[in-house]
């Protein structure tokens, strides 16, 4: 009886792992390619920023646009503070999609905060905060690394301009952290990418010619188009272009190796910048403010001292 129950337990929990993995497959298949791109990075990087301070998102996203962000020159620890990071595009382009159909420009953006800063939580936000906020969802970008802020994909044309509401870290409770300078790091991309992880490439780019020869046949379909090229030795080779970019060659054309097929649909692009941010000591500010004041008040005296003397001198040349 035992072997029996353990035999159908292993049937149960085997036919449960298939139908999850056949679900899990059917959905990534349709929702990755064309919307959940900061998941690549998550899923293939341990640091979004290589060595060499490339952000890997510019590894799929082959367009350089700008971007930029502005943060305050200064906080103070325990404190929080907003970071306004602008995407701007073209809000009247449209797309390519994943099913070569036209559609709004998706933007998304990775934050890398320096170590002991995050995203504040929702009870140290002020309502004015959550106003410029907007409902975004901020998302860290491991469970160890939740100085780093993904957001995206999400519409452009309601966040082309975004505010992170930033806590920052106290040295007091948190000995890893000092008073110091230290720098933040910004990646950020409008529209889909050129390249998925795997290599291969997306709808949303140019397609070449893998041979040299004449075109003799161009094939147009919903999903797929093919044009096939006839080299000089008589082979043929064909070409399978996604849906999405259009054809710029016409059938009996001569075509050479890497010549373009197809236009390069592409309107959005990635890019990156970066800003530093002081995280300011109070008794710093507080010295700082007693110094000042201190110097206003031996200015004030020495003016005083000095129409003082005026006077004893302009007394002493009447007299």
């Amino acid at each position: 009886k035992k072997k029996n129950f353990y035999r159908i337990m292993q049937n149960f929990f085997s036919v449960r792992f298939r139908i999850q993995a056949i679900f899990a497959m059917f959905f990534l298949s349709f929702s990755l390619p064309s919307e959940a791109y900061p998941i690549y990075a998550q899923q293939g990087y341990e640091n979004p920023r290589e060595a060499t301070g490339r952000i890997v998102c510019a590894n799929c996203h082959l367009a350089q646009k700008p971007v930029d962000i502005e943060v305050p020159q200064a906080v103070l620890p325990d404190s929080v503070f907003e970071a306004v990071v602008e995407i701007p595009y073209d809000q009247q382009v449209k797309q390519v999609l994943g099913n070569g159909k036209k559609g709004p420009l998706n933007v998304g953006a990775v934050l890398i905060l320096p170590e002991g800063f995050q995203i504040a939580p929702p009870e140290r936000i002020s309502d004015e905060l959550k106003a410029k906020v907007n409902n975004l969802y901020f998302q860290p970008y491991s469970e160890d690394k939740k100085n780093i802020i993904v957001v995206g994909p999400v519409p452009g044309k309601t966040y082309s301009e975004m505010t992170f509401p930033i806590l920052s870290p106290d040295p007091s409770t948190n000995k890893d952290v000092y008073f110091l300078k230290y720098p933040l790091y910004l990646g950020g991309n409008r529209g889909r990418g050129q390249l998925y992880p795997t290599g291969e490439k997306s709808n949303n780019t140019v397609y070449n010619a893998s041979a040299e020869g004449i075109i003799t046949k161009i094939t147009i379909g919903k999903k797929t188009s093919e044009v096939v090229i006839e080299k000089s030795n008589g082979t043929v080779v064909t070409d399978t272009i996604p849906a999405g970019p259009e054809f710029i060659v016409s059938e009996g054309q001569t075509v050479k190796v890497d010549q373009p097929l197809t236009n390069n649909p592409n309107v959005g692009g990635f890019g990156q910048t970066e800003t530093e941010i002081v995280l300011q000591d109070p008794s710093r500010v507080q010295g700082l403010i007693v110094f000042l004041a201190f110097t206003i008040v031996g200015q004030t005296f020495l003016v005083l001292k000095k129409k003082q003397y005026e006077k004893v001198q302009l007394a002493e040349m009447n007299f």
